[in-house]
This record gives C-alpha cells, structure tokens and sequence, in this order.
C-alpha cells in the first residue's frame, strides 16, 4: 500500500511542496507515494515539480502517484563534511570546502577559496576560544569608557609631550591593526576561533586608534613629530608574509613591549583621560600578547625546528633597521618628562632612571615570552637584545 498524503488546498504555488518533499524522504528510490488535493492546478504543479526534482508521476494511477527518483541522494553522494561535528577542528581544511560552516556536508562543484592558511598547526592556538570570549565581553566603547570631561589642567610643555607620545602611540596602533587585518583574510574559515579573534584584535586596535588620536588632539589642534626610523620600524612588521612569523615579532616582541610602554604611561599620566585610555588599552593589548605567544608556542611544540626561523626572522629584522635611528628622540624625551612630572633637575633625573628602567622591564619581559616559546636562556637573551629600539 503507497503511501498517501493530503495537501487539501494548499497548492505548490503557496508551500505545497514542503509536504512531498517530507513525505518522501522517508520513502527509497522506487517507492510510492499518493498525493490528494483539492488546488486546481495540483496535476499541472506536481508534474512540472517531479521533472525538476528527478521523480517521475505514474501515468497509470487512479490519483496522482509519484515514483520517487534518486537525484536528490545522488547529489550528495560522496559529498564531504567540512569536520565530522561543529567541534571537530581537522588537521587540515580544504579550499574545496569554500566558505562551508564547519561540519556542514559540502556539495561538491562550489568555488575553491582564494587563502594561504589552510593547516591548523600554522595558525592555531588552543587558548583563541577562550580569548575571543574574553574579547567580546570585555569590548568598551570609547565615547562612554572613557570621562573626556576630565582632562584637567595639563602645563603646555607636559601636554606637549603627552602629544608626542600619543603621536607616537597612533603610528603603532596603525601597524597593529593592519596586520590582523591581512592575516585574517588569508586564513581558511574553519579554524574561525582564530579569525574571530584577529577580527576582534582589528577591532581594539581600531578603539586604540581613536582614544589616542583624540586624547593628542584634546588641547591642540595637530599632532606631533613622525620620525622615518619610527615608520621604517613598522614597515619590517608590515611585510612579514608569513602568518607565525607575523605574529610573533608583532605580538609576542612588539605588543609585548607595547603593554609594558602603556602600563608606564598609566603610571606616569598627567591627567585622568591619559590614564583611562592607557589602561583600556592596555586590557585589550594583554590579550593580543597571549595569542600570540600561545600560538607561537603551538607551532614550536608541533615543530622544534620552527626555533630557528623565529631566530632568523629576529635576525633579519635586525639587519633591516641596522642604519636606522631606532627610537625618535622626541618620543624618548617625551617619556622622560611625563615620569618627571616637573622640570627640576631631580625630578628630570628620576624621570630619565625610570625610563631606562622601562627599558630593562620590556627586555625581561621579552626573555620571559622567548623562554617560554622554547629558547634557551641565552639565546632568549640575545635574541631580546636584538628586539628594535622603536619598542614595536
């Protein structure tokens, strides 16, 4: 006995065939099923949908009667999942895939993705979940986090240097949020924890870009000097094709430094805004460090001989900036006077040990990162030493 449905007067014009569609997919190729109706132009409807979806109607039967057909299944036939379940991150994705969500049956024919990234080791940290997560509760917006009321009085020659630095901080930022940017579009989408998360970091550094903009241009209606050595620094990190290598001298040598410059600044702001923006940034800027350094670690783990081209990758950036002038004297100076906080010659002097002790800070923190990457203690040391004078 077939078996029968009943659309009563709902035809195919109007849903109808959701009804089939559901009725026969419980039914094998070759079976019968019986459709009863009262639209009007349910034969006409049936037949022209049964030659579109490879059934046929039995021309012998009483009532409309489709034989169902196997095109549908066949379609799919051998076609792959992109992970066999949502949290199944595979070794390597398939640019066949396209933009298929992960675990998704993949009809085979679509467009092959245009990416570089397609091994999980290359780009993948076990801790970018639980970073992005991080990220998105922690996400502020800058006109509300921020009491820009609360500038304060600043003498002309402090707020001076806090635009200098605030200058300074942008052209780092720019870099920052270039490079997450371009990785992140040449990364396959099924490890997209890990795309979330460079979205997320693009995100902060856009943030980062505005409070620090508007905190320069608070009492001034420009900002301050851009030295070559500075934007030649930024440049290496620019041009780094490789993803882990990008990584690792943006986040894991760069930002690292960076959060100890900000955390200074935080220290030493002459007014409460200058603090806010630091510390928000700051936040944001620790998360960038830990993904970095995880991945890093991920790949040196997965290959101890990576070592040697992070090594070299130190190295050759080095070279690069050799006839370079490193830190803008501005900016340094800059430094100097806001942990001065005043111009006698004592405090002057205090302010000058304090940034050499930034200095020492940003060194030990970089050996702590290298040493827990997988270099030995000296060569974390010596490496460290190498790390540009421009703190990025």
């Amino acid at each position: 006995m077939p078996t029968t449905i009943d659309l009563e007067s709902l035809g195919f014009d109007n849903g109808g065939h959701l009804l089939v569609d559901r009725a026969l997919a419980g039914l094998d190729p070759g079976e019968r099923l019986v459709v009863r109706g009262r639209h009007p132009a349910l034969g006409v409807h049936l037949a022209a949908w049964c030659r579109a979806e490879g059934h046929r109607l039995d021309p012998d039967a009483a009532a409309p009667t489709i034989v169902r057909g196997s095109a549908d299944r066949d379609r799919w036939r051998g076609a792959p999942r992109a992970g066999r379940t949502a949290a199944d991150v595979v070794p390597r994705a398939s640019r066949e895939w396209g933009l298929a969500a992960r675990s998704a049956l993949v009809e085979p024919g679509g467009p092959a993705l245009s990416v570089d990234w397609v091994d999980r080791d290359l780009v993948w940290a076990d801790i970018a979940p639980q970073l992005y997560a991080q990220a998105t509760a922690n996400q502020w917006d800058p006109a509300t986090a921020v009491d820009w009321t609360a500038a304060g009085s600043v003498p002309d020659d402090v707020e001076d240097a806090v635009v200098q630095v605030m200058t300074f901080l942008v052209e780092n930022e720019q870099a920052a949020l270039m490079i997450p940017a371009r990785l992140l579009s040449r990364l396959h989408p099924h490890y997209r924890e890990v795309m979330q998360l460079l979205a997320a970091q693009a995100a902060d550094e856009a943030r980062h870009l505005e409070v620090f903009t508007r905190r320069g241009l608070m009492h001034r209606d420009r900002l301050g000097l851009s030295g070559a050595g500075g934007r030649a620094s930024l440049q290496t990190l620019l041009e780094e094709p490789d993803f882990t290598l990008a990584s690792f001298l943006l986040s894991v040598l760069g930002e690292g430094s960076f959060l100890d410059l900000l955390h200074f600044l935080h220290r030493h702001a002459p007014d409460r805004v200058t603090a806010d923006v630091t510390r928000l940034a700051a936040r944001d800027e620790a998360r960038h460090v830990a993904f970095g350094v995880a991945h890093t670690a991920h790949v040196v783990r997965a290959d101890p001989g990576f070592l040697h081209r992070l090594r070299t990758a130190v190295e050759r950036r080095h070279a690069a900036l050799a006839d370079t002038a490193g830190l803008n004297k501005q900016v340094f100076d800059a430094l100097v006077v806001l942990a001065a906080g005043s111009w006698e010659p004592a405090a002057i002097a205090r302010g000058w040990q304090d940034v050499l002790r930034l200095q020492q800070a940003m060194d030990s923190g970089r050996r702590r990162r290298l040493e827990y990457i997988g270099f030995p203690d000296d060569e974390a040391a010596a490496l460290s030493a190498l790390h540009t004078r421009n703190f990025m």
